[in-house]
């Protein structure tokens, strides 16, 4: 299958999944091997056989469905987002939670992928913020659809690229070397909560005072899908809350209502 036939089928396919394909664009590759393997797998000569194929057998949306997801992630990933959660968003989320007398700090990272997004907010927490505020313990929900990435996430091992752009500070205190790589230590993995869940239909229970949905809906979901999920985190993120995208990413669908924080880097706060 070359480039242009899998193009031609991904522009078809993607909105009757509610993508978009100007998400996909630039990372369709990864795509049409998976969709190049599957046709092999199924014994289709080209596109046009699998259009057939998915039209009388629908549970292959399913399949298809799976091959659209994209998983790039590694701790720190956007440097100069945690940078800015850590000096200004989550002191000011902790102090908002103690004067309402709260007895944690929740979060929710939404398509966690392998775990290095709420790994990172979980060691930052720890090393950088919560000394300053004794007592408040943060809860981080993690969830993604994948499960092979989810059950990475639970054995917190990662390969050294993974922590290219991590703190040097936190290499002693947050891992430790294993035989294939770094692990999260078991002390830097309490409070976080990995499940699986699918965001266009799912969230997990909040309220949240902290929601990360950064390169996945607002980046490869269509325009209803992504009013759909904009609605479904807002209605669990608390007053004065703060919702992180991606820094390449809008909420051109129905974020009117939230203030933006830092528009440079998808930082956006919930009046």
């Amino acid at each position: 299958m070359n480039d242009e036939e899998c193009v031609r089928f991904l522009q078809w396919a993607l909105p009757k999944l509610h993508l978009r394909w100007a998400g996909f664009r630039k990372v369709r590759r990864q795509v049409c091997k998976r969709i190049d393997r599957r046709l092999s797998e199924l014994e289709l000569t080209d596109t046009d056989a699998y259009r057939l194929y998915l039209e009388s057998h629908p549970i292959e949306w399913e399949s298809l469905d799976s091959f659209t997801r994209i998983t790039i992630s590694r701790f720190y990933r956007d440097r100069y987002v945690f940078d800015f959660l850590k000096r200004e968003t989550l002191p000011a989320l902790a102090s908002l939670a103690q004067l309402r007398s709260e007895s944690e700090l929740r979060c929710w990272s939404a398509g966690c992928a392998s775990g290095e997004e709420p790994y990172s907010i979980g060691i930052l927490w720890n090393q950088d913020i919560r000394p300053r505020y004794s007592g408040l313990p943060i809860r981080i929900a993690a969830t993604d659809l994948d499960e092979n990435m989810l059950r990475r996430a639970r054995e917190a091992c990662y390969l050294p690229s993974s922590l290219k752009d991590v703190p040097k500070e936190w290499l002693s205190a947050a891992f430790e070397r294993s035989a294939d790589g770094f692990s999260v230590k078991q002390s830097f993995r309490e409070g976080i909560e990995l499940s699986r869940q699918d965001i266009r239909k799912e969230r997990p229970d909040g309220p949240f005072h902290l929601i990360l949905c950064r390169n996945l809906a607002f980046t490869y979901f269509d325009d209803t899908m992504q009013k759909e999920v904009l609605s479904r985190i807002l209605g669990v993120l608390v007053p004065e809350g703060v919702l992180v995208i991606g820094r390449h990413e809008d909420l051109s669908s129905g974020g009117q209502s939230l203030v933006s924080l830092n528009p440079d880097l998808g930082i956006f706060r919930k009046p």
